[in-house]
């Protein structure tokens, strides 16, 4: 079978809300439809190349992020420590495997939590299933609960926000790797693991040292 935007439709399924006005909810989606991709055909492309690496044993994946975004976290500090801790990883991880690092971040959509139950109870009250703040609220409230749309246009544009700040991070130097590493070093200064990681970060160091005798620094080679 062919994949079309609409395929899913065509199966089973288990995790749908039950939206109380299918005319907002087509008005919803006909809006997000006429909305610019949040990602690119060549990032995808992109990544499809670099997961096949991953598949042949060539690359390494590393995939992390919140369990699900919410709306009252969303802020640009929350957004770059997100990104600083998964490239703190990837530096140690590209190091120690001498392969590249293919980083996922689970983030920029993540706004729906799975239920095994379309309901809940506390203390004797019923109420629909808090499913992420992509369908409905958090707080056990009638109101809160109902699956709202509208939600969806909110969603999207906070993930094309964080997308953009991610790829200004990217871009703009945070991804240098000499400053990776020195946040690796100071993250763990002080700490019962930071005896342990010494060897690795002297290693690490040195690589960086000769790397720059050689001419190559941030000018001169891709991010991390």
């Amino acid at each position: 079978m062919t994949w079309q935007p609409d395929s899913w439709r065509k199966r089973p399924i288990k995790q749908v809300p039950n939206y109380p006005d299918d005319a907002v909810l087509a008005k919803v989606e006909d809006k997000l439809s006429n909305q610019p991709p949040l990602v690119f055909a060549g990032e995808t492309q992109s990544l499809k190349h670099k997961l096949g690496e991953v598949a042949s044993g060539r690359a390494f994946l590393l995939q992390g992020g919140d369990c699900a975004e919410s709306f009252a976290e969303f802020s640009a500090d929350n957004i770059r420590d997100s990104f600083k801790v998964l490239l703190q990883m990837a530096v140690v991880l590209t190091f120690g495997a001498s392969m590249p690092v293919v980083k996922v971040g689970r983030l920029a959509g993540q706004f729906a939590k799975p239920r095994s139950s379309d309901t809940e109870s506390i203390d004797g009250v019923e109420l629909p299933s808090y499913r992420g703040d992509m369908i409905n609220a958090m707080d056990f409230t009638a109101k809160d609960r109902i699956p709202d749309p509208k939600r969806l246009l909110r969603v999207y544009e906070q993930s094309a926000a964080t997308l953009n700040l991610l790829r200004a991070f990217a871009q703009g130097g945070l991804a240098d790797l000499g400053k990776v590493h020195s946040w690796v070093v100071e993250f763990l200064d002080g700490t019962p693991q930071a005896e342990r990681f010494a060897e690795l970060a002297g290693r690490i160091t040195e690589s960086l040292d000769f790397m720059r005798a050689c001419g190559i620094t941030p000018e001169t080679a891709r991010p991390l």
